[in-house]
This record gives C-alpha cells, structure tokens and sequence, in this order.
C-alpha cells in the first residue's frame, strides 16, 4: 500500500470518528441534566390537606365506647331548635339517630388534642351510654379520632358545678369547635346512618373547600327586651340534662333577674307567655300542642288565638305561607353561646 492512500484513509476515519464521539458526549451530557438526582425524587414529601370539621350548637364529645379510633358528638334534639344539617357544598337535613362520618385515609398521630378553652368535664360511663341510647332525644355523630380539636367561636361565661357558677371559672369557652384532619384528597367524604325512625340514604359530601359543618340552629332568636340569653342557658341545661351532668353556665354582665328566669335553676320563675307574633306563627303552621296554656289575664288574646284556630283549611293553608314569609324575614341569626364540652369518662 502506498503512503499517500494510507494517509488519505487514515484522515477519513478521524473525520468520521471525531464528530461522532463528541456528539455522544453531548447527548449523555444533556441526559444527565434532564434526569433528577434519585436524592431529590425521594425528599418529596406526599401532599396533605387539612380539613375540618365544625360543630355548632350545644355538642358535646366523647371517645366512642365501642370503637378505641372514633371519637362521638352528641347533642339534644329538642323543640327550640330546627332540626340538625351537614353541610359541605351540598346538604343534607337530619333527624334524630346516629350518624357516621367517613373520612379518606388520613395521616398524624391521631392524638385528639384539644384547646385549653374546650371545657372537658368527667362523667360515669353508663351515664354516656345512657346518653348515647336515648332515642329521638339526641343527634349521635361518629366520627374518626381526630389531630386536634379547634376552637371555631368563643364566649365569655362561667362554668361550674353549682348555680350559679363562680365568678373565679369565667373565661372565654369555646362555644364551636373544629375536628381537624390531615388528608391527601377532598374526596371520599360520604355520611351513613340510622335514623330513629324512617330510612337514610347515604350519600357523599362533595368537599370543595376544606370544611364540613354539622349545625344546629334555634328556632327562634331571643327576644331583644331579653338580655340574659336565655337561649344560649336553655341550650347547655337539655345538654346537661341528657347527659346526666351537674353543670351550669352563667354570663357576666347580665341583668340580676336573669338567675330568677334561668331553666337552670331548681325555681325559676314562671316563664312569660310567648309573644303573640311567635304564638301566630305556632297557630298557623300547625304546632298547636307547643302554645302554652293560656290564662285569665290573656282571655282576650285566646279568644283571638281561638278563634284562628277554627277557620278553614283553606285559610290556614294561605295562612302558613304568610307565616313562611314572615319567618324568613325574621330569620334566627344568634348561635349557641354555651360552652361545648369534651367528655372523659371515669374508670
């Protein structure tokens, strides 16, 4: 072979060669950078979400009996108030019974903490139970055990064991609180349960924002003449009362004739006569058996009362929706300003 062809030849394999090994170079250069470290994938950390969910009215909590992982809300059923709602973006109204609230897989230690303003009062076991048996007299909501409980509201009163309470207990009580849970989706959500009469359907809440709520509002607000929120007094005695406790709540800065009214205590006085215009709507929207006995001294507004009762069905039908109306223009706006409690039973 002659020195000039091998030149040539040699000079076309370092052509080819060359451009070839820097361009395999570049490309597991390029592949390097686009590939994340296996450090960096594996510090990612899942995505949680918290969600809550609130209580308001007159609830109390407790861990479940019969499940070691569930916490319970219970509350009264009682006549001054409608009747309770869940409510996340879509609702569902509830009558008594017991209901359970399932949540998606959810992570943390589950501790069920609770905010130094959450009243936790102790009580006998077969005093709960009894609580939780008591058909159409109470709300009974399961639930898991949660992070935390929250303080949703707060009220000033005082609480204590005797009536009316100590001065030295006032503070500012949780009068809402919040269950809060760590999850990885808002979906999932879906309530069961077993009404004390009749059938549920079970459905899903549809979640959108973080919060559930389980409300229940009362019927009427207090009259404004009344300044010793008696509501908020009644609502934390059929609290108590259903669950067997010796408890009272107080408010500061009420007028003294307050005690004198209070449901709470052993002699109140005799409570007024309900307004007329309540006593209207009452009439016309059929709950005769809840007026009260009327006396003498309103002969004249029972002979008016009495006399409505008798007109025609057609007339009470027209009748109920200018009660309907009416009620919505009055509509309850005050909450529960009583203290919720967290139970812990005794051994």
């Amino acid at each position: 072979m002659t020195p000039s062809r091998s030149f040539i030849r040699t000079t076309v394999v370092a052509v080819i060669t060359v451009p070839a090994m820097l361009l395999l170079i570049a490309c597991q250069s390029s592949q390097q950078q686009s590939t994340p470290a296996p450090a960096a994938v594996s510090s990612q950390a899942p995505s949680t979400e918290k969600v809550f969910v609130l209580f308001e009215g007159p609830w109390a909590f407790a861990p479940d009996p019969k499940d070691a992982g569930s916490v319970v809300a219970i509350a009264p059923r009682t006549k001054g108030h409608h009747d309770l709602f869940v409510k996340a973006s879509n609702q569902s109204t509830l009558a008594s019974g017991t209901y359970d609230l399932s949540i998606p897989a959810h992570t943390g230690s589950a501790a069920a903490t609770a905010d130094s303003s959450i009243a936790q009062i102790d009580i006998d076991p077969k005093s709960l139970q009894g609580a939780l048996d008591k058909k159409s007299e109470r709300y009974v909501v399961r639930l898991p055990k949660p992070e935390e409980y929250l303080v949703a509201a707060r009220s000033r009163s005082r609480l204590g064991t005797t009536y009316p309470p100590d001065a030295s207990t006032e503070k500012d009580y949780a009068s809402a609180v919040s269950l809060r849970y760590n999850v990885s989706t808002l979906s999932g959500f879906s309530l069961s349960g077993t009404p004390d009469s009749g059938s549920f359907n079970p459905f899903l809440l549809r979640v959108e924002v973080p919060v559930i709520r389980f409300v229940i509002r009362p019927s009427l607000d207090d009259d404004p003449k009344d300044k010793c929120d008696g509501h908020s007094r009644e609502s934390f005695h059929e609290l108590t009362t259903l669950l067997g406790l010796t408890l009272y709540v107080d408010f500061p800065d009420y007028p003294p004739d307050c005690h004198s009214k209070d449901p709470q205590n052993a002699h109140p006085a005799k409570a007024q006569v309900s307004s007329s215009f309540n006593r209207l709507v009452a009439l016309l929207t059929g709950n005769l058996t809840e007026l009260p006995s009327q006396s003498a001294s309103v002969s004249t507004d029972g002979m008016l009362f009495g006399g409505l009762s008798k007109a025609t069905d057609g007339l009470r039908g027209i009748a109920s929706h200018f009660a309907v109306v009416m009620y919505f223009f009055n509509m309850p706006q005050a909450d529960c300003a009583s203290p919720h409690i967290i139970l812990r039973p005794t051994t």
